[in-house]
Formats: structure tokens, C-alpha cells, sequence
């Protein structure tokens, strides 16, 4: 894909959050073969846990796909994802620890986690919500919209997509070239001093 415009560190911080915004509507613009790679190769690079990296990433893009994943949307959810061009499911592999003689070389990693179902689900559930995360900002470096979104039956989406059971269901993410017709006006934040301690 083109190489896009260098920008100021303002400006790239308002790209990625303070400009950013939920959207619920799209155009029609397709999200292409090579974006799709793009985002990936991006995203991959975020820190999980031990370098675990058990995010898995179902773009689901075709007429077919989305009618598979149509029955488990809940109600308010179902002309977002009908109408965007890509929606993620972003899922979590409960044997990621199989790929550690990728992962981590120097040492064996794979003993740590193997068996071990209470640090598997946490580690799973912890780092694959990174990595979704940090699809949304490689997403939004590309240019692209996200709409993140529970409001999903994970049971029912884990029967059809992953029916082996090893993959699992965390959330969906639409993205995409958003209409702003589509989007809300913005709701306000916590100040610092109501998140955060500094101690």
C-alpha cells in the first residue's frame, strides 16, 4: 500500500486517540487483501505476556461469513456489522503455548503454561484483549475506522467459527472508512484526578 504522509507527534496522537471515535456506520470502501496483511504485521509487534501472543484475528469479510456470524449479534449490533466492509473477531488460542519454540528460543516456556488451565485463561484473556487493542491503533494508522463491540454471543460464535473448542471468542471489532453521519456525539472522560493515583 502507499507509503502515507509523515505526521507530527500531535497530530498522530489525535489519530490514535483524541480525534478517534466508535463508528456505526461505513462506506462501502473495501478493506483490501494487503490492508488486511498490513494491519496484522502492524499489530503483532504489542508486548503480551511472556511474548505469548495468543490473539487470533478472523476478518470477516465475504456475504457468507457475515451471515454465519449474523445469528450471534445481538440485536443492536446486527446493520453494523451487515453494513461494514470487515469485522474482527478477535479470539483467544487456549494452546498458545504450542509456539513457543518460535516465541521465546532461549528458554522453555511452553512448561510454564502447559496444563496449567487457571494461568492459560487469565494469560488468554489478558493479552488477547491487548492484542485487539493494538489492532484498533494499527488500524488507525492506516487510515482506517474501528467500532469495537461486545453484544455477541461468544458460545454460539465459538461453536461456528473455532468448533474444535482451542480458540475463543473475546470481542468483535469492526473497521473500515466510517461515515460520520453515523457517529454520536462524544461522551466525556474521567479527569486524572478521578482515575488515577500517584503515589
Amino acid at each position: 500500500m502507499p507509503e502515507a504522509p509523515a505526521l507530527t507527534e500531535d497530530a498522530m496522537l489525535s489519530l490514535l486517540f483524541r480525534n478517534a471515535r466508535t463508528h456505526n456506520q461505513w462506506s462501502d470502501r473495501p478493506v483490501t487483501d494487503e490492508t488486511v496483511r498490513s494491519l496484522y504485521d502492524i499489530a503483532k509487534w504489542g508486548p503480551t505476556t511472556a511474548n505469548s501472543n495468543p490473539g487470533r484475528f478472523v476478518f470477516v469479510r465475504s456475504a457468507a461469513a457475515k451471515a454465519r456470524l449474523k445469528p450471534h449479534l445481538s440485536a443492536g449490533n446486527v446493520d453494523k456489522v451487515m453494513q461494514t466492509p470487515c469485522t474482527v473477531i478477535i479470539a483467544g488460542d487456549t494452546r498458545f503455548y504450542e509456539f513457543y519454540g518460535k516465541l521465546f528460543p532461549s528458554r522453555d516456556m511452553r512448561s510454564t503454561f502447559e496444563g496449567k488451565d487457571a494461568l492459560i485463561a487469565d494469560t488468554v484473556a489478558r493479552s488477547s484483549t491487548l492484542q485487539g487493542a493494538y489492532l484498533i491503533m494499527a488500524a488507525r494508522t492506516l487510515g482506517l475506522d474501528c467500532g469495537p463491540m461486545s453484544g455477541f454471543d461468544q458460545a454460539g460464535t465459538d461453536a461456528e467459527f473455532f468448533p474444535d473448542g482451542r480458540w475463543k471468542s473475546n470481542f468483535l471489532c469492526n473497521i473500515g472508512y466510517g461515515d460520520p453521519a453515523g457517529l454520536f456525539p462524544r461522551n466525556p472522560r474521567l479527569d486524572f484526578e478521578e482515575a488515577c493515583l500517584d503515589v
